[in-house]
C-alpha cells in the first residue's frame, strides 16, 4: 500500500517503522528536516519537508496515488485539515489523531464532510483500556474481541497457586474451566505452548475466555478480588477526564488528586460527582490524609513517567490489595519496568499505533475473511487477530488436524451463532464464524497466512 504519514513525533516514528517492516511504500511529511534525515537514513522511506496541510507538499508526497494518509501532528486542526486536503486531492482513505475533548462528541457528525475514514483519540482509547482493567482487577492486561463477548487477559501466577506445576492439558479436567492459555512469558522467553507445557510460579500467562468463564477462572485459582468501588486517580489530564466519566456512569466513587489549581476548577465543573483534591500526588502525607489505604484501585496518570512509577510503587506498598495502574508515555524502558511492582502499565501512544496498524491490516483483507481487530500482547512479541468469515475461503470445512498450521500459531477460539468454544482437531472453519488467532508471526493480514505453505510461496 502507498501510505503518507504526516508528523513524525514518537507515535508517528513508531508507526513509520512498523509500516515499513510490513513492506508498505511510505512517504513521511514533517517540518523538521533533522527528524526526516534520521528516518531516511535508517528506513526505506521517502521524506518530504513541509506542512502536511499544504497542497504543494501533499502533491510532492504523491497524494494522488495514496491509499492512506495518516495525520499524526500535535495539532488536531492541522491533522483534520491535512486529511481534508488529501481527500480532495485523491487520497483513498485518511486517519487523523484528534485529542481535544471538545471534538470528542462532534467528530462523528462531520467525519464524512472531512473525508475522514477514522479519527483516533489516544487518551480516550487509554481510558477505555483502563476501564477494562478495572473490571478484572486480577488481570495485568485485558483486550476485547467478538464485540465484547470474548476477552484476552494477562495474569501472573503467584507462588503457591493451584496452577503451579500443572501441565496445560490438565487445566480443563482439574479446574473445570474452558479458558485457553495461548502465550506464556517466563523471564525473557515467550512460548506459544503445547499441552505438555508445565506452568511455574512467576509465569505471565495470556488466556482467551468469554467474560463469565474468565470470572470463574479467577475464582478457581484463588485470586479473585472484590468488585472495585473506590478509585483514586493521581493526575487530572485528559485520560482522567474520559475515564472518570465512564467510572461515574458505572456508579464508582472517584477521587482525583491534581497539582494544578486551575485544572482542578475545570474538573470540578466537568465532573461534579467526583471528588477533586488540589495537591501533590507525590506527597505521602497528602495521600494518607486522603485515606489512600481505603482505595480499591490507585491509578497514576500524571504526565511524568518517573512520578507515575514512584507513586505506583508507593501505592503497591501501602495498599497491596488494590488494583494499580501506571501510565507510561515512553516506549524505551520496557526492560527496566518489567518486574517492578507498578501493576498494569498503559501506553497511550502504543494503543494509538496498534489501532492504526489494525486499520491498515483490515484494508488489506479480502471481504471473504476480514480482520475485525488486532491486539499485540506479550510486549509486542505476539499478535492476537480476530477474523470474521463472511464468505467461503480455501480453509472452510477442512478440519484443523488436516491443516498445516504454522508453528507458533494457535486457533484460540471460535464464536459461532453466539456460542464461543475452543476448537479441537476435528473442528473446522465455517461460514459466519469469528475466529481468534494467536501467533508469533507478525504482520498476518489474511486468514490463509496461518498456514505453513503461505510463507513458502
Amino acid at each position: 500500500m502507498n501510505i503518507i504519514v504526516v508528523g513524525c513525533g514518537k507515535v508517528g516514528t513508531t508507526l513509520v517503522r512498523e509500516l515499513a517492516e510490513e513492506k508498505h511504500n511510505i512517504v513521511v511529511v514533517d517540518i523538521d528536516q533533522e527528524k526526516l534525515d534520521e528516518l531516511g537514513n535508517t528506513l526505506d522511506v521517502m521524506c518530504v519537508e513541509g506542512q502536511g496541510e499544504s497542497v504543494s507538499v501533499l502533491k510532492e508526497a504523491q497524494v494522488e496515488s495514496c491509499d492512506l494518509l495518516i495525520a499524526m501532528t500535535r495539532s488536531d486542526e492541522i491533522n483534520l485539515l491535512s486529511c481534508l486536503m488529501a481527500k480532495k486531492l485523491g487520497a483513498k482513505n485518511t486517519i487523523a489523531r484528534v485529542r481535544n475533548p471538545i471534538y470528542a462528541d462532534g467528530i462523528n457528525l462531520i467525519k464524512d464532510d472531512l473525508g475522514l475514514s477514522l479519527a483516533i483519540n489516544p487518551e480516550l482509547a487509554a481510558a477505555n483500556e483502563i476501564s477494562r482493567l478495572l473490571r478484572f482487577p486480577s488481570a495485568i492486561q485485558v483486550e476485547t474481541f467478538a464485540k465484547g463477548r470474548v476477552e484476552i487477559m494477562k495474569y501472573k501466577i503467584p507462588e503457591g497457586s493451584v496452577l503451579c506445576e500443572l501441565r496445560l492439558f490438565q487445566l480443563r479436567p482439574r479446574l473445570k474451566t474452558t479458558v485457553f492459555i495461548c502465550a506464556i512469558e517466563r523471564g525473557d522467553d515467550v512460548f506459544v505452548p503445547t499441552g505438555d507445557f508445565v506452568l511455574k510460579a512467576g509465569d505471565v500467562i495470556s488466556f482467551v475466555a468469554p467474560i463469565r468463564v474468565a470470572t470463574e477462572f479467577f475464582e478457581k485459582v484463588g485470586t479473585f478480588t472484590s468488585e472495585i468501588r473506590d478509585v483514586v486517580i493521581i493526575g487530572g489530564g485528559r485520560i482522567t477526564y474520559y475515564l472518570t466519566k465512564k467510572l461515574l456512569e458505572s456508579r464508582l466513587r472517584v477521587k482525583i488528586i491534581e497539582i494544578n489549581r486551575e485544572r482542578c476548577e475545570e474538573l470540578s465543573e466537568l465532573l461534579p460527582e467526583a471528588i477533586i483534591i488540589n495537591g501533590d500526588g507525590t506527597n505521602n502525607n497528602l495521600l494518607h490524609e486522603e485515606h489512600i489505604e481505603n482505595a480499591d484501585a490507585v491509578l497514576s496518570l500524571t504526565g511524568v513517567d518517573e512520578q507515575n512509577v514512584l507513586m505506583s510503587i508507593y501505592a503497591s506498598q501501602q495498599v497491596p490489595k488494590a488494583k494499580i495502574v501506571t501510565k507510561i508515555k515512553h516506549f524505551d524502558f520496557d526492560d527496566v519496568l518489567r518486574g517492578m511492582p507498578i501493576g498494569s502499565i498503559v501506553y497511550p501512544k502504543h494503543i494509538t499505533a496498534d489501532r492504526i496498524l489494525q486499520y491498515v491490516r483490515v484494508m488489506q483483507n479480502s471481504w471473504e475473511a476480514s480482520m475485525e481487530s488486532l491486539h499485540r500482547i506479550v510486549d509486542d512479541r505476539v499478535e492476537a487477530l480476530e477474523f470474521r468469515i463472511r464468505e467461503k475461503t480455501p480453509l472452510n470445512g477442512i478440519t484443523f488436524s488436516e491443516l498445516n498450521i504454522r508453528k507458533g500459531t494457535l486457533i484460540a477460539c471460535i464464536t459461532r451463532n453466539g456460542v464461543t468454544f475452543t476448537p479441537g482437531g476435528k473442528d473446522s472453519i465455517q461460514l459466519g464464524d469469528t475466529i481468534i488467532v494467536v501467533t508469533t508471526h507478525m504482520g498476518i493480514s489474511k486468514i490463509e497466512q496461518i498456514l505453513e505453505d503461505e510463507t513458502e510461496k
